[in-house]
């Protein structure tokens, strides 16, 4: 693991985070693509949210633009869609990225869900509707052999990975909420798009 990978700065700083899961793939809802049945639980599915006047077009570019300070990384991710926010924000990274990200990346995931869950009540009907099925970021048509933090792989009839994304949604679900901390300037970010956008 590399000193800028997810799972590195979540064994450091989210032990209790930090771990392999396998799930009964009959027992599963899986997210796959947006299109799809259970495509709204993906960050990517099309929810808009609000913070504080801004409007972003689904919870992956809240989450990819808290990394991130300086306006050049902001307004780029704030005019990008689609899978391109994710691609251009790892490019960003190297330079631009926030020095506490490690200590803040699983508390951001988890305020996004939170916003994502409070204000859009078609996603929130339907992770609820997945009732007692365990979630899962199902990536094995992906290439890499191993799926990444967010997600596992089909291993005979079990679903193996971190699953990270899918291990908070069902947090969210049997909740109804999710307790974060945030950093005080953890969405100042908000107040650079709103001044570039005059």
């Amino acid at each position: 693991m590399g000193k800028h990978s997810i799972a590195e700065l979540i064994r450091n700083n989210y032990p209790d985070y930090y771990k392999w899961v396998a799930y009964p793939a009959d027992q599963c809802v899986c997210i796959h693509k947006v299109k799809e049945e259970w495509g709204i639980l993906s960050n990517f599915g099309d929810t808009p949210l609000m913070i504080d006047g801004i409007t972003f077009i689904n919870a992956e570019q809240l989450f990819q633009m808290m990394k991130f300070r300086d306006p050049e990384p902001l307004l780029d991710l704030y005019h990008s869609k689609g899978l391109t926010i994710k691609m251009k924000a790892k490019r960003w990274e190297n330079k631009y990225r926030r020095e506490d990200w490690g200590t803040m990346l699983v508390d951001a995931m988890k305020f996004c869900l939170v916003q994502k869950y409070e204000q859009c009540p078609v996603f929130k009907e339907k992770l609820l509707s997945t009732e007692d099925k365990f979630i899962v970021e199902d990536q094995t048509a992906n290439r890499k052999k191993s799926p990444d933090t967010w997600g596992v792989k089909r291993n005979g009839n079990t679903l193996e990975g971190s699953n990270l994304l899918g291990r908070l949604l069902m947090e969210l679900r049997d909740k109804g909420t999710l307790a974060y901390h945030l950093p005080d300037d953890a969405l100042d970010f908000v107040d650079v798009i709103r001044n570039m956008e005059k």
